[in-house]
């Protein structure tokens, strides 16, 4: 008899640290997204992520601990150790990791940003005397001549006296 109830608490309190897990498992999600934005469509596939991995361990403690019975104390253990971890841990975990992700990633970014940024320039100052050339003879070959422009006149005017008939036409049949 005594031996039943030391399975039983040694089950609980194997469940209740699941819970914890399961806590911190969902914690990490959190901190994900608080670091990264992400599109809508990750954040619905992370969710299911999270519950299949969920599912999995719970499965996998289950059958581990318990020979895949389901007891109401698994529950309540579950329950207990996620809630405990929630009002207790969980601020100061996703503060902390949140901060620390922060920290790599502005890290990061200076290490790739100022070479990038530096390669830029020096690009723009090597490349500068071909743009030069390159927009001074765009500019002689792409010069319109002046019949060009005479003829791009003639037909912006054809096109409007066109517009001026369409349009009196339709005046003069809605009258």
């Amino acid at each position: 008899m005594e031996n039943t109830i030391l399975l039983q608490l040694y089950s609980f309190f194997i469940f209740g640290i699941s819970g914890i897990v399961i806590g911190i498992l969902f914690d990490i999600f959190r901190i994900l997204r608080k670091s990264f934005r992400t599109p809508d469509i990750v954040t619905y596939i992370e969710d299911v992520l999270f519950w299949l991995l969920t599912g999995f361990f719970l499965l996998f403690v289950l059958f581990k601990i318990n020979d895949g019975e389901i007891r109401i104390y698994n529950i309540v253990g579950i329950l207990l150790g996620s809630i405990l971890y929630m009002l207790t841990i969980s601020k100061y975990f996703i503060k902390i990791n949140v901060s620390v992700i922060t920290f790599i990633k502005n890290i990061l970014y200076h290490i790739l940003i100022y070479p990038a940024k530096l390669i830029s320039f020096l690009l723009r100052k090597i490349c500068k005397p071909f743009t030069f050339f390159v927009i001074n003879i765009k500019k002689i070959t792409l010069k319109p001549s002046k019949k060009q422009k005479k003829e791009k006149k003639h037909k912006k005017m054809q096109k409007n006296a066109r517009e001026g008939r369409i349009l009196k036409t339709n005046v003069e049949k809605y009258k």
